[in-house]
């Protein structure tokens, strides 16, 4: 498991408390404001509207978890709301992501029964993105409950107490969610169970959007958060093939004889990707281990 976080930098940069705050407030501030503007998008759009607007809702989350617990109790509330209308959207962003990935496995492949499975799926996967849509706008035409309650979020967000954190505080909350999700990281290598990587990517993910929020305030610690990065972006990546494998079981929308081939192009991408992240993770072990033992012999006297 890689250990970076203490070995970028010996000491952060100095920083001024009152800029931290308010870069992290206009932040998390701006990410509510895109997500309303993406929950407005209609049609052929909404899916990919709902999709980004997720992605900023989790954003705006990251920066609340780095001020636990200076923030208030409001804070609290605003992140517990979002975190309930994210979920909300996850049946749509699901068959968005159902459909993305069959599509990815339909540009590998260069013909044969597989193909005709494929696309065969895709239609079926489109239908079903199509239908949970209508359900969604018919309960909220237009999504518009959920962006009224947006709204509302926003402006309690805008008015937590930002002016009491401090960057030494804020680097705090940060360490505590890399050591979150290095033990995340931990158990999912040990274990191989689908709950595990899968908790570790959301743990990943929050330290990468994290680090995005931070920008310059974490500037010292560039090598971890390319990692992190990185590792985000794999992790959702095999997520998406246990997505699809999750749906060859009994209730599948797809044909009993296609369940099987959509079942192995599931596991075989979900495989290679866990070792490709397995050995990037090795790899970074490696390297933590070699500057640590470079690190003993500098300090070890002749």
């Amino acid at each position: 498991m890689a250990t970076v976080s203490t070995h970028d930098s010996a000491t952060a940069p100095s920083a001024d408390d009152a800029a931290v705050g308010a870069a992290l407030r206009d932040y998390a501030v701006a990410e509510l404001g895109r997500a309303l503007a993406f929950l407005a998008w209609r049609g052929p759009r909404l899916h990919g509207g709902v999709h980004q607007a997720r992605k900023s809702l989790r954003r705006a989350r990251s920066v609340l978890a780095l001020g636990t617990p200076l923030l208030g109790p409001g804070a609290d509330l605003v992140d517990r709301e979002c975190r309930r209308l994210n979920s909300g959207m996850s049946d749509l962003r699901d068959a968005q992501a159902l459909v993305t990935v069959l599509d990815h496995l339909i540009g590998k492949e260069d013909g044969g029964e597989a193909l005709v499975v494929l696309r065969r799926a895709r239609r079926r996967a489109a239908s079903v993105r199509a239908e949970r849509a209508r359900v969604a706008t018919a309960e909220d035409p237009n999504l518009a409950n959920k962006r009224a309650l947006l709204t509302t979020l926003r402006a309690a967000l805008m008015s937590l107490p930002w002016t009491a954190l401090t960057h030494e505080a804020v680097m705090r909350c940060l360490e505590a969610c890399v050591r979150r999700a290095e033990e995340a990281e931990h158990r999912a290598r040990t274990s191989g169970r689908v709950s595990d990587w899968h908790r570790w990517r959301r743990r990943a993910r929050r330290v990468s959007q994290q680090y995005r929020a931070l920008g310059k305030f974490a500037a010292h610690r560039k090598d971890e958060r390319k990692r992190y990065k990185e590792l985000a972006v794999q992790l959702g990546e095999a997520q998406d093939y246990s997505l699809l494998r999750e749906h060859t079981g009994r209730n599948s929308p797809f044909p009993r004889p296609d369940r099987e081939i959509l079942r192995e192009l599931g596991n075989e991408g979900m495989r290679h990707l866990r070792e490709r992240i397995a050995d990037r993770a090795a790899a970074a072990d490696d390297e933590h281990d070699d500057s640590h033992a470079s690190i003993l012999r500098e300090s070890t006297p002749n």
